[in-house]
C-alpha cells in the first residue's frame, strides 16, 4: 500500500487516477482548488486519506497546499496532474505571472521543493510539448504577444524538462513525465480520440507499481510505453537554464543542496 498525493483530483484524469488507486487499496490525498470543488466529490473524498484545498495559481496557496500535505505525512508518490489548457489571455496571477505558466509549471516546481521528498514523482506533460519553443528569455510572456496554444505547449515542454532535471539531481527518486494522450475529459473535449482509461493508468502504474519497468527515472511515457521526448528535455544545459529561470520567478531554488555541495568542493 502506498500513500499518494494527486493535484487537480476533483475531475478528469486526476479523479480517475485517485479512484483507481483507492480501489487498489492505496491511501490517496486529493486536491481541490476550492471548497466548492471539494464538496462536489464528497463521496470520493470520504474514502480518501485526506483532501487539501488551494489554488495553484497563487504561490501563497501553493505553499499552503504543501503544508497541508506535509501535515498528513510523507507521501510515497506525488502525481502532478493539475493543469489548464487554452487561456484566452495571459492573465495575471496574484504574483504577476501568466496563469498558464503559474499553474502548469511554477506550482509543480514549488510543490516539488516544498513537499517532503517522496520516492516517486510523476509530471503530466503532453504531446504538444514538441511545439514548445526552446527560447527561455520570455517564459512568463511579458514581451511576446499572447498565444494560448503556444503557451500551453511551452508549459508542457518545461514540465517534461523539470521531470528530467529532478531525475538527474535526485537519483534516489523515480521522476518521470507522462503524455496521457488526447483523452475525452473536460479539457480534452468529448471528441478526443485517445483511450481515457490508459490516459490515467500510466500515472497510477508509475506511482505504485513494483514492476521493474515502472521503477525507472527520467522517462517520457505514453500508455505505459517510453517515447522519445523533444531533444531539449534531456539536454542538461537546457534543464539548468530552465531551472534557473524558475528559481528567479519564484524565489525558490529547487536543487540548493546540490549547489551547496558543489560550492564546498
Amino acid at each position: 500500500m502506498s500513500r499518494i498525493f494527486i493535484t487537480g483530483s476533483t475531475d478528469g484524469l486526476g479523479l480517475a487516477a485517485a479512484r483507481t488507486l483507492m480501489k487498489e487499496g492505496h491511501d490517496v490525498v486529493l486536491h481541490a482548488r476550492s471548497r466548492e470543488r471539494a464538496s462536489a466529490i464528497a463521496e470520493t473524498s470520504a474514502a480518501a486519506l485526506g483532501i487539501v484545498i488551494g489554488d495553484l495559481a497563487s504561490a501563497t496557496e501553493t505553499r499552503s497546499i504543501a503544508e497541508q500535505v506535509n501535515a498528513i505525512g510523507r507521501m510515497d508518490a506525488v502525481i502532478h496532474n493539475a493543469g489548464i489548457y487554452l487561456e484566452r489571455s495571459r492573465g495575471e496571477t496574484p504574483d504577476g505571472h501568466a496563469k498558464t505558466l503559474a499553474v502548469n509549471v511554477l506550482a509543480p516546481y514549488l510543490l516539488t521543493a516544498w513537499i517532503t521528498r517522496p520516492d516517486r514523482l510523476v509530471y503530466l506533460s503532453s504531446g504538444m510539448h514538441r511545439s514548445g519553443s526552446s527560447a527561455l528569455d520570455d517564459i512568463d510572456w511579458k514581451k511576446r504577444p499572447w498565444s494560448a496554444s503556444q503557451a500551453y505547449s511551452e508549459s508542457k515542454l518545461y514540465i517534461a524538462t523539470l521531470a528530467a532535471a529532478v531525475a538527474h539531481h535526485w537519483p534516489d527518486v523515480f521522476s518521470n513525465a507522462v503524455d496521457p494522450g488526447w483523452v475525452p475529459t473536460k479539457m480534452g473535449g468529448a471528441g478526443a480520440p485517445d483511450d481515457l482509461e490508459m490516459g490515467h493508468l500510466t500515472q497510477t502504474w508509475l506511482a505504485t507499481s513494483d514492476e521493474g519497468a515502472a521503477k525507472v527515472s527520467g522517462g517520457y511515457w505514453y500508455h505505459r510505453r517510453r517515447r522519445e521526448a523533444s531533444p531539449e528535455v534531456a539536454d542538461a544545459g537546457f534543464q539548468d537554464v530552465l531551472v534557473e529561470r524558475l528559481a528567479g520567478l519564484t524565489g525558490v531554488r529547487l536543487f540548493e543542496e546540490r549547489r551547496q555541495t558543489q560550492d564546498q568542493m
